[in-house]
């Protein structure tokens, strides 16, 4: 019996072509695909299609966006080997991230794909990336098992964990990198697995669903000249119960009196601190400089090594989970899918 990958178009440059009267770039019927590139046909695969209607701008994502396609592919879990989501660049790794979350106990591939040139135009990066991403979608060992089960993303030539990849360009082909963590696959001649760094997590209860999402958490990237009224306002604001913090270097923020007085007020108001940094390699350490102490003293989680979007998606999550933050707290700190590095 053949393998089957579902195709989930969401919308993104992937799937515009240039209209031949006005050269605008417009969607065109996705359920056309195998028209567009014919060499899907040359696997011995079914390939089904479902495009997200409307079709979501990635900038437009939203929580809501992630809870359907999420669910979609809980509805269709049984039916297929493999699924690629088709997604507009900017916001795939938050995406990506979210989905790796959401799904838990997953044993198939799920992998993120787009393009930086629509798949129409002579030059396109569409094309490979789509293929190769079905043919990862598809692929297993001699027993039948996925070779990559879990959510991952798929861009020139590199297969990266959902919840490690950033976006780092918005003109290259290379649009997207793993700082921390090795690429999963990586596509030559052949497409070549790195066996040990693919997860394999054991799930008797098989696939299950987190789509209860909180979302009340803000960002507050550190920077020379922030003032006193920004980090109140982010970190103390009614309506957040968790705090990114993006710090210098190893976990570093300022030392003044001020900054460390609102830490202390938002910890004290029973917010949830998470120090990431802003390096896009490396991993936090506060224990390092005593810059980053005061922070780990006040009662500011460790974020390791995680990016800012893994985090993000985290937080989303393990807040809908539950209104219990010690829990909260407590799940932060343990690596739940590959997302950090302890």
């Amino acid at each position: 019996m053949k393998s089957s990958v579902l195709v989930i178009y969401t919308g993104g440059t992937i799937g515009m072509k240039q209209d031949p009267f006005d050269l605008t770039l417009k969607p065109f019927d996705f359920s056309q695909i195998l028209e567009e590139v014919p060499e899907v046909r040359k696997f011995a695969l079914k390939v089904d299609t479902y495009t997200f209607d409307p079709l979501i701008d990635s900038s437009d994502v939203e929580p809501s966006m992630w809870v359907k396609l999420a669910e979609l592919i809980h509805e269709k879990y049984h039916q297929y080997d493999g699924f690629v989501v088709l997604h507009g660049t900017d916001t795939m790794a938050y995406s990506a991230s979210a989905l790796a979350f959401m799904l838990d106990g997953l044993g198939k591939p799920v992998i993120f794909t787009g393009s930086q040139l629509p798949i129409g135009v002579p030059r396109t990066d569409g094309k490979e990336n789509f293929v190769s991403a079905i043919e990862i979608a598809a692929a297993k060992d001699a027993y039948g098992t996925p070779l990559v089960p879990e959510v991952a993303v798929y861009f020139d030539s590199l297969l990266l964990r959902g919840c490690r990849t950033i976006k780092v360009s918005a003109d290259e082909f290379s649009a997207f990198r793993s700082p921390n963590y090795p690429p999963l696959a990586q596509a030559g001649i052949t497409i070549r697995y790195d066996k040990e760094a693919i997860r394999r997590p054991f799930s008797p209860r098989g696939l299950s669903l987190h789509t209860k999402l909180d979302t009340r958490v803000s960002i507050l990237k550190v920077h020379p000249g922030i003032t006193e009224h920004v980090v109140r306002s982010c970190m103390c604001g009614p309506e957040t119960r968790a705090v990114i913090m993006e710090t210098f270097g190893s976990g570093n923020a300022p030392s003044r009196g001020w900054f460390m007085d609102i830490v202390k007020e938002a910890a004290a108001q029973g917010k949830i601190l998470v120090n990431v940094t802003q390096c896009n390699e490396g991993s936090v350490n506060m224990d390092r400089y005593a810059t980053g102490k005061p922070l780990k003293q006040a009662g500011v989680l460790c974020g390791y090594d995680s990016t800012t979007e893994g985090m993000l998606a985290k937080l989303f999550v393990l807040l809908g989970e539950s209104d219990d933050n010690s829990w909260v707290k407590k799940m932060l700190e343990e690596d739940l899918r590959g997302e950090i590095t302890k």
